[in-house]
């Protein structure tokens, strides 16, 4: 039967403004680093994506080396679009990255415009589009100029392969930087994608703010710390977890029991508001609209129903604030 999409989509989720664009982002984003992988099963994938968009989750993260294998989440969702999201397309807000290791030799890698413009052809090839909607520079390159980097983006603004562009995991001074350039090239930086949880808060010390002052929307990945600020861990870490297994981004050393004691106190702040731990991790992050949208994963559409009622409490007191603050220790772990 095919994809027809829930009527109601646009009354279940909330849009805030990203920087000072025209564009609006869902609150919640949904990132295809995870589970959509050549490994993963494709059907699941589908229903995920499918899930999302009933939710009026219009915006879908890739890079080009998700997976794994490296380039399968963009080559999965590109027949996701083919096979239910074609007539949609429009409505659909889809970004795609480059900047960390995706093929062999010096070209496949870091900052080159010779890396972003031939990664991006790929990636608009595996996902089977004229173009994508923001197109991010994953990282900064520490030898490539940053002149470079950024007329390779605004190039491919002019191009017509992106309409946006944006950057991510940038510190406070390389992040001004970069939107100064783009900003004199005429191709404003919309977005800055970084890491941003109660467990991680690195992004209050100075981005913020320079963001702000800049025009450039925040969207936080890994706001659930991949599943740390979560039911998941509560009583240690299963043997069908990531942790467990053989991540390189999560393990069991990632997660002593010091932080399991933090995460164990931070579900029962979330009790007694009547959330999960979940839905009170993604509710701090977007508490104060600093962030316009919190991206997170799934693997399976359960889990994306539980983080969306998060939606239905942002609010915190001063005290729970406090508390959430004493808890994780000096404000959060700071990289």
């Amino acid at each position: 039967m095919p994809y027809t999409a829930n009527e109601n989509r646009y009354k279940e989720m909330t849009y805030n403004r990203c920087g000072k664009s025209g564009v609006k982002l869902p609150t919640l984003s949904l990132g295809l680093w995870h589970n959509f992988g050549g490994q993963d099963l494709f059907e699941n994938s589908r229903a995920i994506a499918r899930k999302a968009f009933d939710l009026g989750i219009t915006h879908f993260d890739l890079a080009n080396n998700y997976g794994p294998p490296y380039g399968s989440a963009e080559e999965t969702f590109g027949q996701i679009l083919k096979k239910d999201f074609a007539p949609y397309r429009d409505e659909l807000l889809i970004s795609t990255k480059a900047g960390y290791d995706m093929w062999p030799g010096p070209y496949g890698n870091f900052g080159s415009k010779k890396y972003l413009v031939s990664s991006l052809d790929q990636s608009l090839r595996r996902m089977g589009l004229d173009y994508v909607d923001i197109y991010y520079h994953h990282r900064p390159d520490p030898d490539t100029p940053i002149e470079e980097t950024m007329t390779a983006l605004d190039q491919i603004v002019r191009q017509g392969k992106a309409l946006y562009v944006g950057i991510s995991n940038y510190r406070e001074a390389e992040a001004r930087e970069a939107a100064a350039v783009l900003k004199r090239l005429g191709t404003p930086c919309l977005i800055h994608q970084a890491s941003y949880s109660i467990l991680e808060r690195w992004i209050e010390d100075g981005l913020q703010d320079a963001m702000a002052e800049e025009g450039v929307g925040i969207i936080g990945f890994v706001p659930l710390a991949q599943g740390v600020l979560t039911n998941k861990y509560l009583q240690g870490i299963p043997a069908d977890s990531r942790a467990a297994g053989h991540s390189r981004f999560l393990n069991k050393d990632s997660i002593p029991e010091s932080k399991l004691a933090i995460v164990r106190q931070l579900n029962e702040l979330a009790a007694s508001r009547g959330q999960s731990l979940a839905q009170m991790a993604l509710a701090w992050v977007l508490r104060d609209g600093k962030v316009a949208s919190a991206l997170i994963g799934a693997s399976k559409t359960s889990q994306l129903e539980e983080n969306v009622m998060a939606l239905n409490n942002l609010a915190f007191t001063d005290e729970e604030l406090r508390m959430i603050d004493q808890i994780a220790g000096s404000g959060g772990v700071q990289q």
